[in-house]
């Protein structure tokens, strides 16, 4: 593994409190240092010149679905993570509802073995709250996290019983792990469904002192729910999509089944709500929610057709939105997918989510600036499953470090071999 040199870009590490223009070097799998001087340069290392684009620690994403086990035809560990490398994420945390669904800690080591096979980035596992994701019986989550999870989850699903919650939330706090909530009941309908299953999950979280993650939050009136629980000292974090932060229920009536996402999409006042809650810290990251499915998934009538959208590869190019409107500032939201879910990983996310010398070296390298257009058919992902279809966004990942390799390389970002560079 060759060392790497990064020089000109502008560094933005919200870990360090950084952002100033400087030089990152890249040595054995970590961060040698990074600043404005260059204080030692190993001879021979390869240069990726970063004038004009920013710098800053590989994208951390808490949920996403690469399908291996059981839905192969939809996504793999090899292509969702290589996907994941396009879109600047060099750790992802996949979700149980796989076939079998990842409730033993055999599934667990073989996503594990299988990422280190054919992975591009490190991908860590959440377990289920329940055996099969069925809701009945609590699996053993003493062995999954023993096992390396990350949090438990019936993702897809809520976790509907409030007695297997309460065990759950019980478990959560002896093992310092979130359980990850799917906020909807079906009786209530959407949106006023995720309320109340909010509000059920906040409750209850409050009364055995557990730790309960909201999962895509997408409506108003749970964001007020979520901002008066952690007022009261509840232990709660949460998290929100790309999609729900910048596309509303309108696209379901220009895009139709590939807009169709669970939660749905919301209003224009949801997406302010939203914005305004991961501004004040109320919602903690953002995650993707990257949910590939096939063509003939969603081609099926509305009703029957798969909810999800393919995310990974568009999320930065839509989020830039955010920071253009003025909603976000550029640090604010790498903020939002490096150090504050890091932050969240707890042990598992030491040394992830910075660009301190000594952590992992894990960069992206992006133009902000950058405009293009979505061309699905050029995706990494299985999943071609996206409202932003020939869109043009603006802002775009040109390079990938994951662990000091490169795992991404736009061919419009060069790479000097072999290069003796002297200080400047």
């Amino acid at each position: 593994m060759k060392p790497l040199l990064i020089t000109r870009g502008r560094i933005i590490d919200p870990g360090q409190r950084i952002d100033e223009v400087g030089h990152l070097l890249v040595a054995d799998g970590k961060i040698g240092w990074m600043g404005h001087e260059m204080p030692s340069i190993p001879e021979g290392c390869d240069v990726m010149s970063a004038e004009g684009l920013v710098v800053c620690p590989g994208f951390i994403d808490l949920h996403c679905h690469l399908r291996e086990p059981g839905y192969e035809e939809k996504e793999t560990i090899a292509t969702g993570t290589r996907a994941a490398a396009r879109g600047g994420f060099t750790t992802v945390c996949c979700m149980p509802n796989t076939k079998p669904a990842i409730d033993s800690p055999t599934t667990v080591q073989y996503i594990r073995k299988k990422a280190l096979e054919v992975g591009l980035v490190r991908v860590l596992s959440v377990g289920c709250v329940t055996k099969g994701r069925g809701g009945g019986e609590l699996a053993d989550m003493e062995k999954l996290a023993a096992s390396g999870v990350v949090g438990f989850s019936d993702d897809g699903d809520p976790v509907r019983g409030d007695e297997i919650m309460i065990q759950a939330l019980t478990m959560s706090r002896r093992l310092a792990l979130p359980i990850i909530d799917h906020c909807e009941d079906p009786v209530g309908g959407p949106p006023e469904g995720e309320v109340k299953m909010v509000a059920r999950d906040l409750s209850l979280a409050a009364e055995v002192e557990g730790w309960v993650h909201i999962a895509h939050v997408s409506v108003a009136a749970s964001v007020e729910l979520i901002r008066q629980a952690k007022r009261k000292g509840v232990k709660v974090t949460a998290e929100v999509t790309p999609h729900h932060l910048t596309l509303t229920e309108e696209a379901v009536t220009k895009c139709g089944t590939v807009a169709k996402v669970n939660p749905p999409l919301r209003t224009e006042e949801d997406c302010r709500a939203l914005v305004q809650a991961l501004k004040d810290g109320t919602i903690d990251v953002i995650a993707t929610d990257h949910a590939p499915h096939t063509q003939a998934d969603k081609e099926k009538p509305f009703g029957a057709a798969s909810a999800g959208i393919s995310g990974f590869e568009t999320a930065l190019g839509s989020l830039m939105a955010l920071v253009r409107h003025g909603d976000l500032t550029l640090y604010q939201l790498i903020s939002k997918l490096t150090f504050e879910p890091a932050r969240l990983l707890g042990q598992k996310g030491a040394g992830l989510g910075t660009l301190a010398a000594g952590s992992a070296a894990d960069v992206v390298v992006f133009d902000a600036e950058s405009q293009w257009t979505v061309d699905t058919a050029d995706f990494a992902s299985k999943g071609k499953n996206t409202p932003l279809a020939a869109a043009v966004l603006k802002g775009k990942v040109l390079a990938t470090v994951m662990g000091g390799l490169i795992v991404h390389r736009d061919a419009h970002l060069s790479l000097k071999e072999n290069a003796l560079v002297k200080s400047t």
